[in-house]
């Protein structure tokens, strides 16, 4: 019986939440893994959400198949219609727990996770079942924010409550928001030898005018709208007028002159055995 807590996503899938998501892509998203990969590889992609990387890596295996695996079946219809827009064949979507993957050992050439075991009850767990289902020599992949090493200019008043509050949420549900740290030691405790595990370091940088009108207008309307304000709230992390006040922050900071957020990533490549 599974005793891991599911993972846990404290942002819910609100249209805020899936705006910055549909962003995402292999190669601003996964750069670390496509010069590992094969045309003719099987891929497992967790936590796949709406789509995008998982349909990216479809059309980098044209003679491979990839399965995006998703705990939220709400987001699935999204990630599939991306799929029948670029003519993608060979990927198909399924509803599952990254901590009770539902294959046989041995399964798939890659196993690939972005931005998932952060929010993972116990992301140990998490990476044991991906190398269990990971083929002898194949690879498993991840890549995680670390919260806490966010850096931005201006630093205007707020900013860092917008920051401290939403690590505080998502501690409550279980997650660990500093994951980029610390993922290489979690692939050693699942298991990897430290040898197989190459850590590597990618970011994310907004400094356009239309970037850091994406950026802080989403995080504006993910503080009020998503599910992380219901948490915030209901948790007692937060009133609705502090939330409020964090979403105008945002939107003040979005009006600065020459405005630049960076976000780092930590990110493993592990040779399962």
């Amino acid at each position: 019986m599974l005793t891991q807590k599911p993972a846990v996503y404290p942002s819910g899938h609100h249209e805020s939440v899936i705006r910055s998501h549909t962003w995402r892509t292999a190669a601003n998203s996964a750069a670390y893994l496509l010069p590992s990969l094969g045309p003719s590889m099987h891929i497992l992609d967790i936590g796949c959400g709406p789509g995008t990387i998982t349909a990216d890596l479809a059309a980098l295996v044209p003679k491979g198949k990839v399965i995006g695996l998703e705990n939220a079946p709400e987001v699935l219809k999204q990630a599939r219609s991306i799929a029948a827009e670029r003519g993608l064949v060979n990927i198909d979507f399924a509803v599952g727990n990254i901590h009770a993957l539902d294959y046989p050992d041995d399964t798939f050439d890659v196993v690939h996770c972005h931005q998932v075991l952060q929010h993972a009850g116990d992301p140990v767990h998490a990476l044991t079942e991906m190398r269990r289902v990971a083929k002898p020599g194949g690879i498993v992949a991840a890549r995680e924010t670390d919260f806490s090493a966010m850096t931005w200019y201006p630093e205007i008043e707020g900013m860092k409550d917008w920051q401290d509050l939403f690590m505080r949420v998502a501690r409550s549900n279980g997650g660990e928001p500093n994951a980029g740290r610390q993922v290489h030691a979690w692939a050693r405790k699942a298991g990897f030898d430290t040898a197989d595990v190459k850590a590597t370091a990618g970011t994310w940088c907004y400094h356009t005018t239309d970037e850091v009108a994406w950026w802080s207008g989403m995080w504006a309307d993910r503080t009020l709208a998503s599910a992380y304000a219901k948490n915030a709230v209901e948790g007692g992390h937060a009133t609705m007028e502090e939330l409020e006040r964090i979403a105008k922050v945002w939107r003040d900071w979005g009006r600065q002159e020459d405005p630049w957020f960076a976000i780092l990533h930590g990110e493993i490549l592990c040779r399962a055995s």
